[in-house]
């Protein structure tokens, strides 16, 4: 069996991930991969707890749909489990990404015929005092979010909608519109000046009814795993649930709303700019049992 440490160094100060690059411990990557040249893959980012991915299935699913919409090769469930288990022993909190490109290839768009995918896991351990790392129980008050809009807006490309694919840059941008310590999260439009979600998190509000809306990801943005737990376990519990156009306005009139990551779980909203929100009108119960299943770790996969 293959080593499982001393893990590659990333050369900095700050502790190096866990990595995996096809199945060897190592961290440097062939430089005509698609993946740095273009963009051309997509990536899944999972919370880890005692060693295991949290909402497992859910991430095969997204990552399996994309590489179909993509023609993009992906490892079997098998051989992924096998490295995740490897990163995971002994991390009893971490962040794991895993990243599938087509590989190498000849300059230019073109694809290869015969692509030969990169695969690339890295497992940071996560401390106890990092945001998410210990919200297995929600907390009202310090852990609500404080949201800016960005000015960096989405482009519409409804053949990408959804996927989580690797090219980020309009989060990039967005994400390097401040520095501000106190403001945790920064809300997108698309070019047409409609909410579709947060930098890193998707966006729910509550209305004075205590139904939940959101945008829909047809047009652009990520479908989160979270995202989708939230819509499923609502209507399982008969709230009303609409994916609809929203805008600024729809945001100011809401009586509540929160924000939801795969890492972080669920992430009520305390403020956007100057507005502040009422936590008290958040369905708890629906978003305590939502977050202990997000970040529940998978023991039978």
């Amino acid at each position: 069996m293959a080593p499982t440490a001393p893990w590659p160094s990333n050369g900095s100060s700050r502790a190096a991930p866990r990595c995996l690059v096809n199945g060897e411990a190592r961290a440097d990557l062939d430089v005509s991969d698609r993946g740095l040249a273009y963009g051309d893959g997509l990536f899944e980012t999972i919370a880890i707890r005692a060693g295991r991915p949290c909402c497992w299935p859910a991430h095969l699913d997204r990552l399996a749909l994309g590489a179909v919409r993509l023609g993009l090769p992906v490892p079997s469930p098998a051989c992924l489990k096998r490295e995740v288990t490897r990163l995971g022993a002994g991390v009893e909190r971490g962040i794991l990404k895993i990243i599938v490109t087509r590989g190498p290839s000849a300059r230019g768009y073109r694809p290869p015929p015969e692509p030969k995918p990169t695969r690339i896991l890295m497992l940071d351990e996560q401390p106890l005092s990092a945001l998410g790392a210990d919200t297995d129980g929600l907390a009202a008050g310090d852990r609500a979010a404080r949201v800016r809009l960005c000015r960096t807006r989405l482009g519409i490309n409804p053949q990408l909608a959804g996927l989580k694919h690797l090219n980020r840059l309009e989060q990039v941008l967005a994400r390097s519109e401040w520095a501000d310590g106190r403001v945790d999260e920064g809300l997108m439009l698309d070019i047409e000046g409609l909410l579709v979600c947060a930098t890193m998190s998707n966006l729910f509000l509550v209305d004075e009814d205590g139904g939940l809306h959101t945008p829909p990801i047809d047009r652009c943005g990520v479908a989160g795993t979270a995202r989708a737990r939230v819509l499923e376990d609502a209507r399982e519990a008969g709230l009303e649930v609409r994916e609809r156009r929203l805008t600024l306005t729809d945001l100011v009139r809401a009586r509540g709303a929160f924000l939801t990551n795969a890492v972080i779980g669920l992430w009520p909203m305390r403020a956007f700019e100057e507005q502040a929100f009422e936590l008290s009108r958040l369905p708890w119960a629906l978003l305590e049992r939502v977050q202990a299943r997000l970040l529940q770790p998978e023991f039978e996969w």
